[in-house]
């Protein structure tokens, strides 16, 4: 067991590969981050989307909160601390293998979160991270779904911050 909180402990992380062809979903946040009109975006080092451009995030912990979640991800994925904002999205990704057999199923919550730090560095599943201007969205390969939720996102974010 690790412990998560006070006396709360947790069974060990679940391992990648048994997130492949699930027997349930995966809860998952994101953190989704503007500086001006730029967006912190994360190159993904695990599948699903290996390789692709998508904002950081992770799956939830046993006996984590969702906010507590958004900000260790992007601490593991970025270095940065983040202060969680507001709700953006709540969507699923379900991914099937050739056979149409569910090889990978998440219900992803987004986050618009504001950043309190500003030293970025690629880890854990990251191999690359740094924020981008949102008219260059269009030249990166995103995970399916990133790009309207950035921009939902951004949209909030000039309603909340102007």
């Amino acid at each position: 067991m690790r412990p998560i909180a006070g006396n709360i402990t947790a069974p060990p992380v679940i391992a990648m590969d048994e997130r492949n062809y699930p027997k349930r979903p995966f809860i998952g946040v994101g953190a989704i981050v503007f500086k001006g009109d730029r967006i912190l975006l994360i190159r993904r080092g695990k599948e699903p989307g290996r390789g692709k451009w998508s904002i950081p995030g992770g799956v939830v912990h046993l006996g984590e909160t969702l906010e507590g979640a958004v900000r260790r991800e992007l601490k593991e994925e970025t270095g940065l601390e983040v202060e969680v904002v507001r709700l953006v999205e709540v969507f699923e990704r379900i991914v099937p293998d050739e056979r149409g057999r569910v090889l990978y199923h998440y219900v992803l919550i987004d986050y618009l979160c504001r950043v309190a730090g500003d030293r970025i560095r690629a880890g854990s599943d990251a191999l690359e991270a740094a924020f981008y201007p949102l008219n260059a969205l269009d030249q990166l390969e995103l995970t399916p779904g990133t790009g309207p939720v950035i921009l939902k996102a951004f949209e909030l974010n000039k309603e909340i911050f102007s």
